[in-house]
């Protein structure tokens, strides 16, 4: 497939997927749904995504129109939930009815989750104002996204470490992710309908208590903190900097202090020096959840994390190891995991490849010149788009889609496109 067929086949799978409302006397919205029939809301961590495929797209102005529609319901104390239900109020799925405030007002009109997502928006901005230089819109906006980040630190560093709790495994982005199976009890290895119950339960406790979460910090009976989540969480602090610096903004100093505490709390609290691997950890001992995941990659690209330690876990895991070594790299879980499972299933993440994590390892490789790994990461990925179109998720081993149709994440190439380009 030639660039510009690819580039036109993403920008319609983009258009297709788009949504346009409000306005008078409601708020506006302007988002793209991840996919039409699954996935219809405006999603947090979805959209920064967008954002980074509208800069390649070279549509800016639709790329701060998701912004400005991501923020629009946005409560007074800074919270933005991780999905927006703009005019469809009934939830698509019964399971997420649990994920809102228990209050019949959200029957009646537009409303945001009780829960929250990666916080990617600040790297989504800096990357949407490096192409389009507009000052004007950082002005605009960076009040709302300070008041966002600073909502996170205030709420979610529940043991002052720095580092934030998920309250739900739907708040990491990676549903089902078989590192928490432990916090949850299910020790079967592969998702059955035990763990199904498991997990919902936790919102339906979350629900009950009203998202207090004085409550909940109290209760534990699911607080986790995820090694994507804050290493997404440190890398968009430093954004946070760089964004308040363009402006003369004195937040930016504060910024970049707490993403170095941060970076620090991740290496002693996160890394297993015998595994050479980065975990989740979880409970007042933080006790690592060692299960070998993608996400023992994400920190690498941190400005905290020592090169040896970087160079170690790359050797060890990827390019020596045979835990992600498929076809269709990577696997969502190493493959010598017991829930490792390969094929189409609603317990997401427990072994299929996801589009994302090639995207945050390209990231990695692209900043720190592996040219060719990186390069075959992208290749990866338009070759799963050639053989199975559009789709939520992929084995790792055939390349057949599975999930979502017209899902939105695979548009990602084009940002990792165009940073070869750059390099």
């Amino acid at each position: 497939m030639v660039k510009k067929e690819l580039f036109e086949k993403i920008k319609e799978l983009l258009i297709e997927n788009m949504e346009t409302g409000g306005g008078k006397t409601k708020p506006a919205f302007h988002f793209t749904k991840p996919s039409p029939g699954t996935y219809p809301y405006q999603f947090f961590w979805d959209t920064c995504f967008h954002v980074f495929i509208f800069c390649a797209l070279e549509e800016n102005e639709m790329a701060k129109s998701h912004i400005r529609s991501l923020f629009a319901l946005q409560r007074e104390d800074g919270f933005v939930g991780h999905m927006i239900y703009w005019n469809r109020l009934k939830p698509g799925r019964w399971p997420d009815f649990f994920q809102s405030l228990p209050t019949y007002k959200n029957l009646y009109k537009s409303h945001m989750s009780a829960l929250i997502q990666p916080p990617l928006v600040a790297m989504a901005i800096e990357r949407l104002i490096q192409v389009s230089a507009d000052i004007h819109f950082l002005r605009e906006i960076l009040p709302c996204v300070k008041k966002y980040y600073q909502w996170l630190a205030d709420n979610r560093d529940f043991d002052g470490d720095n580092l934030l709790s998920i309250i739900s495994p739907f708040e990491s982005g990676m549903d089902w992710k078989p590192s928490y199976d432990e916090v949850l009890k299910f020790n079967d290895g592969k998702a059955n309908k035990k763990l199904f119950w498991k997990v919902i339960w936790v919102d339906v406790r979350n629900f009950l208590n009203n998202y207090n979460l004085k409550k909940i910090r109290k209760q534990n009976y699911f607080q986790v903190k995820d090694v994507g989540f804050n290493s997404i969480y440190a890398q968009n602090l430093r954004s946070m900097s760089r964004l308040c610096k363009m402006l003369g903004d004195p937040g930016a100093k504060g910024f970049n202090t707490l993403a170095q505490k941060v970076e620090e709390s991740i290496l002693k609290l996160m890394y297993n020096e015998e595994d050479a691997a980065f975990y989740d950890c979880y409970g007042k001992d933080n006790k690592q959840l060692k299960v070998i995941t993608p996400t023992i990659f994400y920190p690498l690209g941190l400005d905290g994390v020592p090169q040896n330690i970087v160079e170690k876990v790359m050797e060890i895991h990827l390019f020596k190891g045979e835990e992600f070594q498929t076809p269709y790299p990577i696997p969502s879980v190493a493959k010598n995991e017991p829930a490792f499972n390969p094929t189409e299933s609603i317990y997401i993440w427990r072994g299929p490849t996801w589009i994302v994590n090639n995207w945050f390892l390209y990231n990695f490789f692209i900043d720190n010149n592996y040219r060719r790994e990186a390069s075959q990461l992208a290749r990866c990925i338009e070759g799963l788009i050639e053989k199975s179109g559009f789709r939520e998720y992929y084995n790792p081993f055939t390349g057949e889609g599975y999930g979502a149709k017209d899902f939105t994440w695979a548009g990602l190439l084009l940002d990792m496109l165009g940073k070869e380009e750059d390099k």
